[in-house]
């Protein structure tokens, strides 16, 4: 049996002064496997970003604990890497000098820095691109420099909030292919948030599946179907179908109360 790399124990997560917080997070207990691809999805605003900034260490929880390799989390540290939404990436330095940052602020040489970021580079295909500025990339190319910078340092997990959110559908579906080929290169763990039932199940290995807000882990399905996976296969479209079941009422939930 595969280890459990992540252990969340009920954990709750609530935002604001004493007198007048929002619960943003309540109870969530789960835990990631070393190796597996995760997706997080439920309803905006479930907190499914929320989850992740905490397994980051950029917020601690209000109650409960996270753990990594059995150590509790209490701050970012280079055993996880992240991929925002918005690619965060450095306006003023290359494809390269992005990627090389985190290598130089965590004690590498320059000259091995600037190795492991080609190997990278040339990993998300954007060779011949290294001296590019970020205003000169289109979208999906911002998004695999942050996905290139996020692996440079090989960390233990790597965390995705919605890295193809903002991408045109053909892009999109293009970096979802080529992230099962970079995870399973890799072999990291992978925990990746998205609205999109679609991308979750053509992604994961297991599907969390979230309450409406506070979000709290409503069910996990498995996914059992073989890569690569065809968007019309039979089994792949059932499984989709338990994943729109799950979040049918919660949606709904969540409709109702911003109505």
């Amino acid at each position: 049996m595969t280890q459990e790399i992540i252990q969340i124990d009920g954990v709750s997560k609530s935002f604001g002064k004493a007198d007048r917080q929002v619960a943003a997070l309540n109870e969530v207990s789960l835990a990631f496997r070393d190796g597996e691809f995760a997706v997080l999805i439920g309803p905006s605003g479930c907190g499914k970003s929320t989850l992740l900034y905490l397994i980051a260490g950029f917020e601690s929880p209000t109650t409960g604990e996270i753990r990594l390799d059995g150590k509790k989390i209490q701050k970012p540290g280079p055993d996880r890497g992240f991929v925002f939404q918005d690619y965060a990436l450095f306006p003023w330095k290359t494809v390269l000098g992005n990627v090389m940052f985190g290598l130089l602020r965590n004690g590498y040489s320059h000259r091995d820095a600037k190795t492991v970021a080609m190997e990278h580079i040339r990993m998300v295909h954007l060779q011949g691109f290294e001296r590019a500025f970020p205003h000169t990339l289109s979208g999906g190319m911002k998004q695999r420099v942050g996905i290139a910078r996020a692996l440079a340092y090989n960390p233990k997990v790597l965390l995705m909030d919605e890295p193809f959110g903002a991408l045109d559908a053909q892009t999109r579906k293009l970096m979802q292919q080529e992230m099962v080929s970079i995870w399973e290169a890799t072999q990291k763990t992978v925990v990746f948030v998205t609205h999109s039932v679609i991308e979750a199940v053509y992604l994961a290995d297991r599907v969390v599946v979230m309450t409406a807000h506070p979000g709290s882990v409503k069910g996990i399905i498995d996914v059992d179907v073989p890569r690569p996976r065809q968007y019309t296969e039979e089994h792949y479209l059932h499984i989709r179908q338990d994943v729109l079941a799950l979040l049918e009422d919660e949606v709904a939930k969540s409709a109702k109360a911003l109505a």
